[in-house]
């Protein structure tokens, strides 16, 4: 799916770009929306932590917080590290 949006957003980004220079004075939303969705779509991979497959170290606590994993479909645990705050995710 991150494929197929990201297809359409560099489609979209192209159009309003050669719509631009051919002097379509409202091209410009299609140039805006197709950088808007290549943005998000590339910021919102850089937002989620990757899921480890071991948990973190002895200074580490477990939560009770668990949840499915959307990509694969395995259970997953949240670690918090108890001075920084700093949240974990690992596969079970």
């Amino acid at each position: 799916m991150r494929r197929g949006l990201l297809t359409i957003g560099v489609l979209v980004l192209i159009l309003g770009a050669a719509a631009l220079i051919s002097g379509i004075a409202s091209s410009y939303v299609f140039f805006f929306w197709g950088a808007a969705l290549i943005a998000a779509i590339v910021f919102e991979r850089s937002r989620y932590k990757k899921i480890a497959r071991k948990s973190p170290g002895p200074e580490w606590q477990r939560t009770s917080e668990r949840f499915v994993d959307d990509e694969t479909g395995k259970m997953v645990t949240v670690y918090v590290h108890p001075q920084t705050g700093e949240r974990a995710y690992v596969q079970e």
